[in-house]
Order: structure tokens, then C-alpha cells, then sequence
């Protein structure tokens, strides 16, 4: 299906994409051997289109929609996190089928916004994840503690958790301790400022028996990890350098038992010779072995 067929539906068609979320074919979060390999793609509604220094490398919609087909198409991808307005697209392009998807729910910091930390949540609610049959919701929590919009998104991110917990939906918190420097903000990746985010995100919400926490690799990966028994998985970030080194990042960080696997977008969507399904099998086999 191409983007004037979509677009041919949205405008005469919408009740389609509730009809086709209903009839989706789901599957269970986790397979046999209990990890993930999910394909981020909601950058985009935070305004951050960046990869590698091109600004614009997300600006085009069918491009990212034909590259977030062919990630899905791969043995060993297990599904997708974004926001409404792509996953809708992939539904109904049939890329969601048994795959796990992901709601994206805190978009409103923009990035390189004055109000960057005051990250409201304007996309999924937990209500809409569970009525759709999503699978789970992700929320970004930037902790900074010279900027008082954190409590709102502390505030709010708790009870994105509880609400994801009370319909059995995986919470998954993204959490950076950060600092506003020359109007940008920084998060924090030293391994003592992962850990306080850590700890500060797994108390969030009045149940934590669905959380999960989506973290940076970072240095002493090893004691960061002491900091909590939820699942995690590693994000991939803004890819920089040589994707081998990337790759063999991950493959020793994915070795530790906390670890459940990857949450990665521009480093598998928009790797430097071009070829997606390449990169995704990469990381397709460091997650789930040569079987993926």
C-alpha cells in the first residue's frame, strides 16, 4: 500500500484503521526465549528528525514508512514503538501483524523547545493503548533538577505506569537525569547519573509489575544494571562512528542477565550504506541468537 492509497483512506475511509486495529493478529509480548528486538520510530512528533547531522534524514514520510516495513519484514524483529500516526500507517499497510506494537505517549518536548522539559503526554493515553490492543506504552523521563516542569512528567509518567498496569500493558520508562546548557538539553551518561535515573523511574506509578526500563549503553554497564531487577532493554541512540563498534556494544552489553534486548530506530533504519534489512538482521541475531 502506497502513502496516496493511505491518505485515500484516511479521508474517506478512517473507521478503517479501528476496524483493522480489532482485527489485527497479536502475539505474545515475549517469545520462547524471553527478549525483544523493537524498531523505534517515534522521534519524528518530537520534532527531532536528525540522523548522522543531516536534519532532515526522518523529514520524508514514505521513506520512513518504506524502511519501517522492510524492519518488520525481518525474522527476528518483534514489533515497533511509535506514535498514532505511524502506527496507524503500518497498520494498515499490514506490517503490525503478529508483531508486538509499542505507544509512544509523551511527545510535547519538542526538541530544542524553551519547554523541552516539560514533556506532556499528547499522544497515547493508557486507555487508548488498551483499546486499540496495543501492546504497551513508552514514556521519556528527562529528570532535571534545576528545571520544576520535571515534577509534572515525573507526575504524569506515574500515572501513565499505574494505567498501563491496571489493563496488563508493558510500561516501558526511558529515563535520563539532564541539564539545560546553552539553551539545549543534555542527558547525563555517566554510569552514577544512569543509576539515579534508574532509581528515581523505577518507583514510578502504583504498580511495577509490568515496567520495564528502555536505557542508554553506557560505561560500567555491569554495576548500572545493579541498580534495578526490571527488564531492560538498550536504546540505540543517534548513531555516530562505525557501526561495528555499535554493534559490538551491543553484543557485549545484550550478555548481562538483565538485559532483554534492543529498542533501536536510527541506527537500523538509517544505517550508513543504506541497507536496512542488513543491519536488522545484525541485531535480529545478536538478540536472538542465529535462529532469529
Amino acid at each position: 500500500m502506497d502513502a496516496a492509497q493511505l491518505t485515500a483512506i484516511r479521508a474517506r475511509e478512517p473507521e478503517r484503521i479501528e476496524q483493522s486495529w480489532r482485527k489485527r493478529a497479536r502475539r505474545p509480548r515475549c517469545g520462547p526465549d524471553g527478549r525483544l528486538l523493537v524498531v523505534a520510530a517515534d522521534h519524528p512528533a518530537r520534532g527531532a528528525l536528525g540522523v548522522r547531522g543531516d536534519e532532515g534524514a526522518m523529514a520524508s514520510r514514505t521513506t520512513l514508512l518504506d524502511r519501517l516495513a522492510t524492519a518488520l519484514s525481518r525474522p527476528g524483529v518483534d514489533g515497533v514503538l511509535g506514535t498514532p500516526d505511524l502506527l496507524d500507517d503500518l497498520l494498515l499497510m499490514g506490517a503490525l501483524e503478529d508483531r508486538i506494537a509499542i505507544g509512544s505517549m509523551n511527545r510535547g518536548g519538542l526538541q530544542g523547545s524553551v519547554f523541552e522539559l516539560d514533556d506532556r503526554f499528547t499522544a497515547y493515553t493508557p486507555e487508548a493503548i488498551a483499546a486499540q490492543g496495543l501492546d504497551g506504552g513508552k514514556t521519556l523521563t528527562r529528570i532535571c533538577l534545576e528545571d520544576a516542569g520535571t515534577v509534572a512528567t515525573l507526575e504524569a509518567a506515574g500515572k501513565a505506569v499505574t494505567g498501563l498496569a491496571a489493563h496488563d500493558l508493558m510500561a516501558m520508562v526511558e529515563p535520563f537525569l539532564a541539564v539545560r546548557e546553552d539553551g539545549r538539553v543534555r542527558n547525563l551518561l555517566d554510569p552514577d547519573s544512569v543509576i539515579r535515573a534508574i532509581q528515581i523511574a523505577s518507583g514510578l506509578g502504583a504498580s511495577s509489575a509490568h515496567t520495564w526500563l528502555k536505557l542508554p549503553v553506557v560505561d560500567e554497564l555491569e554495576r548500572v544494571l545493579d541498580a534495578t531487577t526490571l527488564p531492560t532493554l538498550l536504546l540505540g541512540g543517534d548513531p555516530q562512528g562505525d557501526p561495528h563498534d555499535t554493534y559490538a556494544a551491543w553484543d557485549a552489553a545484550l550478555a548481562l542477565p538483565a538485559v532483554r534486548g534492543l529498542v533501536v530506530g536510527r541506527a537500523l533504519l538509517y544505517p550508513p550504506d543504506g541497507d536496512v534489512a542488513a543491519a536488522v538482521d545484525i541485531a535480529a541475531e545478536l538478540v536472538h541468537g542465529s535462529g532469529a
